[in-house]
């Protein structure tokens, strides 16, 4: 954050449910949480955005800038959409969903941890799952129901209504196929970072901040051409 305030205005979002926001919400869903997103663009009059979202931020990046295309110039994913056409079976769901509303905490804790790499920052690596762990399962557990039904159900659908052009920086610890991504986004273009897990952007800031300045640019530069 401190590095792209020098030079751009930054503004980050705690989605319904996490940080400080609210809990006063009966469906977790990625439309909602874009709804989350266009909210605070259109109260603080905001124009020509890129959009930045790690992991299920992806999916509600995408929601967001389905609903204000004239605002939107580029999508920036971080570690996520790395397969369009991916669908989880129920056997998948069942495996992903019945051990965590048996034991949230340690079974979301696990889940995250097996994330990281072997070679990743031990402190780092127990912070973040004991932060994911010890957040309100209802919501944990709604959003994953809502990331799973999207990705099954309505990614495809929405892709066809995202004008902006699509950048992924991924980790190279979960294949990205942009060549199937492409058939449903011509812009599709991802750029991998080795040697990190699924928080790339917190193992590797340096390197992620150079990425993303260049991805920032190249959306500055086609937004400009237009």
């Amino acid at each position: 954050m401190p590095y792209f305030a020098q030079k751009y205005k930054v503004v980050t979002i705690d989605l319904a449910g996490h940080g400080e926001s609210g809990l006063n919400r009966k469906e977790w869903t990625m439309g909602a949480f874009g709804e989350d997103v266009v909210a605070v663009v259109n109260k603080l009059n905001l124009d020509q955005v890129v959009l930045v979202g790690h992991s299920m931020g992806g999916f509600v990046i995408l929601e967001a800038a389905r609903r204000i295309p004239q605002l939107v110039i580029g999508l920036a994913g971080i570690d996520t959409l790395q397969n369009f056409e991916d669908k989880l079976t129920q056997e998948q769901i069942d495996e992903m969903l019945t051990p965590l509303r048996s034991n949230f905490v340690g079974f979301s804790s696990n889940f995250v941890r097996s994330m990281f790499t072997n070679t990743s920052d031990s402190a780092l690596v127990e912070k973040i799952a004991n932060d994911m762990s010890s957040a309100p399962p209802v919501v944990g557990i709604g959003a994953l129901e809502g990331y799973v039904d999207f990705q099954n159900n309505e990614i495809i659908k929405v892709l066809k209504e995202v004008q902006a052009p699509i950048v992924c920086i991924n980790s190279d610890k979960y294949p990205t196929n942009a060549e199937a991504n492409q058939q449903y986004a011509p812009s599709f273009k991802a750029v991998i970072m080795s040697g990190v897990g699924h928080f790339n952007m917190i193992e590797d800031p340096e390197e992620f901040n150079r990425l993303l300045e260049e991805t920032i640019q190249e959306f500055v530069l086609k937004a400009k051409s237009k």
